[in-house]
């Protein structure tokens, strides 16, 4: 019988992402989807699910009450449940974990990091195939090779990548919404250690345009991103699921230091729009 995951998001790009990770990985395997928790639960209450990733913040139902429902359940209790989200702070972490969680991803991912993640579980399941046995004995080596594998870590205070230098736009460039916008902007992607400062050229229910120093990781259209928004008092007033849209070198010569680029937001969660909107609105 084949292997069958369940995949929750509220973000379609997220889905997709995670779908066709899955698929490299496990070609055969029978993925189904849901758009938030309550949506899951009809799913799980229907048929049998051997592994669940989910993401935490989704509409109607989020991934820790999704979590807690699905350890309710005998039939349940041991299902892998791999939590997807864009938070990564200690507290967090703890709260997943003590809801009972399996393992725990964080949001830009790489689909090496959430191929690991899924192979762990299917080895507890007891579960082997040619390509997953290919895959952990790459991974062995490469770990014996390099002084062993890196120990999994609680995501790490950011260290900023100053975006000062860029100055700011001009009136006559700045639309509307981005003249109301007094914060900070911060970008993490997958694979990229530090967060990015974002200079503000524009920002919309839709996207995020800036410019930001070169990371050290080179970035690639359509690669995850989370925007991180702050209020001129530095507190947290947004967190934003997205993808690469546009890159642009701010020089032209092949070792410019900036970049222009643009993040369309992907995540359907009314409470995100609506916080967003109020930051536009300047409230």
């Amino acid at each position: 019988m084949a292997l069958r995951i369940l995949v929750v998001d509220d973000a379609g790009f997220v889905r997709d992402t995670i779908k066709r990770s899955l698929r490299q990985m496990l070609p055969q395997c029978e993925i189904k989807e849901a758009v938030d928790g309550r949506k899951a639960v009809s799913l799980l209450k229907t048929g049998k699910y051997d592994i669940i990733l989910s993401d935490w913040e989704m509409p109607e139902m989020s991934g820790d009450e999704l979590l807690a429902w699905v350890r309710e359940q005998p039939a349940l209790e041991k299902t892998p449940f791999i939590m997807i989200t864009s938070r990564g702070d200690r507290d967090n972490v703890i709260t997943a974990v003590k809801g009972g969680v399996n393992d725990y991803i964080t949001k830009p991912f790489t689909p090496d990091e959430l191929q690991r993640k899924v192979a762990k579980q299917l080895k507890r399941l007891g579960y082997t195939s040619s390509r997953t046995s290919a895959q952990t004995a790459a991974q062995d080596s490469a770990a014996l090779l390099t002084g062993g594998a890196k120990k999994a870590q609680i995501q790490k205070p950011r260290v900023i990548r100053d975006a000062a230098g860029f100055g700011k736009p001009t009136a006559k460039a700045a639309s509307p919404a981005a003249a109301t916008f007094k914060g900070r902007a911060f970008l993490r992607f997958a694979g990229v250690s530090n967060a990015c400062e974002c200079a503000v050229k524009d920002l919309s229910l839709q996207a995020l345009s800036g410019a930001i120093m070169r990371p050290e990781h080179n970035l690639s259209l359509f690669d995850q991103a989370v925007v991180d928004l702050e209020n001129e008092q530095g507190e947290a007033v947004a967190r934003l699921n997205g993808y690469i849209h546009t890159l642009q070198s701010l020089q032209p010569v092949p070792t410019a230091t900036g970049i222009k680029i643009i993040i369309r937001f992907v995540d359907d969660d009314p409470a995100k729009l609506e916080a967003l909107s109020l930051i536009l609105a300047g409230k």
